[in-house]
């Protein structure tokens, strides 16, 4: 193949691509919208309740056990897909606030977030936050109001709501026939369509009332215009039911026309573009045991420029070493296949045996580094009680697993008593004891600490060696085998920092710098 014709290639396979988060407040329907796009674009047969019983899904995105008993999403799930001519990366972020950092990473990877809002409920704190966040990464958000076969406030209210609230410029792409028991489908804007559920006459009152709304929608609300919606400025708004799939092919049509292409990434020198030849990837997470039976660790990468060939060997940035891409995988959910290619856009998972750590940059040559990956100070520490001392070596084993998966942080005091594990809420401490119990046998509980606060410390060497053995007994090595400091109480923490103006204590590090 000519240079021209490759390049080319690479061009037209790049555009394709569109790579997006699922984000929303628990309870919204997250889960079930995903399921229910997946199912439109093929990838399943049957989708199901989240919280159905049995093996009736053949894939779900909550695979993880104490998220199907829960009924709820506690870590990220990638999942490919083609449909329309373009092949989506889909991600599915924990909706509970106990998992914010993991979304957050998710976040580093995708173009384009999916904002779900409960019907009745509007704008809700979780939506908030979420939200937040894709504002500082300049994410774009298409907005999908769920549950509009139930009990729903007034659609021009929402909007408003959403206006208001997010200071987001709201510009509806479908409007809904009907309201609850009577929502019978949705009417798009942009092609004057009509897609129902069932056969509708002209003068049944839903129509007649739809006719009056669009005229108030028209005139009060803007248009849907590009260049706000990729600046972050504008969202397009469709309303449907996840459960019932109406509006889903709304959503995933409107990806296809206007849903963003890869776009260029940050690095520490340079922004690196997608249609770039070389290719560069970031790490953005790692889950282990995904196949208990083969106790597999998988990286998952997002390629940020270039092409992807099962076979070929990448630097490891942070190491210098080689990395050989034997088995690039795509993924659904916790079913996979090789990938034989991909491109910038794409998410495959990487298996290693501990050699790939979150936030790592892979790169074809260039030592460049992505940047905007963080890990946050804990808000809950705890220290760990191992029940059966015999398992104290698979202990600490599995906990450096799970820590470097992003589960928990894990501190090492200075002074040898027990790890401390920190997490952001309780129901992480949850996941940790299930999945110790159950991937690795390991019983544990949980015991309180002197220390609410932990902050990384650094500063020039010998001040900070002689800080650290002044305070040997609240001091910590987190898993990278940085400084850190435990502090009592708020006040003291404000004061050790008053006494040490020499030295910096931060509460959110840059993953591989402190």
């Amino acid at each position: 193949m000519s240079e021209a014709r490759t390049v080319a290639r690479l061009h037209d396979e790049i555009a394709r691509r569109r790579t997006f988060a699922i984000i929303s407040h628990p309870d919204a329907g997250k889960t079930t919208l995903t399921e229910r796009l997946l199912r439109a674009g093929g990838a399943i047969q049957l989708a199901g309740n989240v919280r159905a019983k049995g093996e009736r899904r053949r894939t779900r995105s909550d695979w993880m056990g104490i998220e199907r008993d829960r009924g709820i999403s506690v870590v990220t799930s990638v999942m490919t897909f083609e449909y329309g001519g373009c092949i989506f990366n889909l991600l599915d972020t924990p909706g509970h606030e106990d998992f914010s950092e993991d979304t957050y990473r998710t976040l580093t990877a995708v173009d384009s977030a999916v904002m779900v809002i409960d019907a009745a409920k509007g704008i809700e704190d979780r939506t908030r936050k979420l939200f937040e966040i894709c504002r500082l990464r300049d994410i774009p958000i298409v907005t999908f109001i769920n549950k509009m076969d139930r009990e729903a406030r007034d659609p021009f209210e929402l909007l408003d709501e959403i206006a208001s609230t997010l200071a987001l410029d709201t510009a509806p792409a479908t409007w809904p026939v009907g309201r609850a028991a009577q929502f019978a489908g949705t009417y798009d804007l942009r092609t004057r369509d009509l897609r129902l559920t069932s056969e509708i006459g002209q003068s049944d009152p839903r129509m007649e009332a739809l006719g009056e709304e669009l005229d108030l929608v028209r005139g009060a609300l803007p248009e849907f215009d590009l260049d706000s919606f990729n600046a972050g400025h504008l969202t397009p708004v469709f309303f449907g039911s996840a459960m019932r799939e109406i509006g889903v092919l709304d959503l995933l049509d409107a990806l296809v026309a206007f849903g963003p292409a890869p776009r260029a990434q940050a690095t520490d020198t340079r922004i690196v573009q997608a249609d770039e030849p070389n290719l560069t990837a970031l790490v953005f997470k790692i889950q282990a045991n995904m196949d208990p039976n083969h106790r597999d660790r998988i990286a998952f990468a997002r390629i940020c420029s270039g092409r992807l060939e099962r076979g070929m060997r990448l630097k490891q940035v942070r190491t210098g070493k080689q990395i050989p891409l034997h088995a690039p995988q795509f993924f659904f959910a916790r079913d996979r296949q090789l990938a034989e290619e991909a491109y910038a856009g794409d998410v495959v998972g990487i298996p290693n045996h501990g050699t790939l750590r979150i936030g790592d940059t892979l790169s074809e040559s260039e030592d460049v580094r992505f940047t905007g990956v963080p890990h946050f100070a804990p808000e809950i520490l705890r220290r760990v009680r191992l029940d059966d001392a015999m398992k104290a070596k698979k202990l600490r084993s599995a906990l450096t697993e799970l820590a470097e998966e992003g589960v928990v942080q894990l501190f090492r005091p200075a002074d040898g008593s027990p790890p401390i594990v920190g997490v952001v809420g309780t129901l992480q401490l949850d996941v940790l004891a299930a999945r110790l119990a159950g991937e690795y046998g390991v019983a544990i509980g949980f015991d309180s600490t002197p220390y609410s606060l932990a902050r990384w410390v650094s500063g020039e060497k010998t001040k900070l060696e002689a800080f650290s053995t002044a305070q040997r007994s609240a001091m910590a090595e987190d898993l990278d085998g940085d400084p850190v400091f435990l502090a009592s109480s708020a006040f003291m923490m404000r004061r050790t920092a008053e006494m040490n103006e020499a030295l910096t204590f931060r509460d959110i590090k840059q993953i591989g710098t402190v």
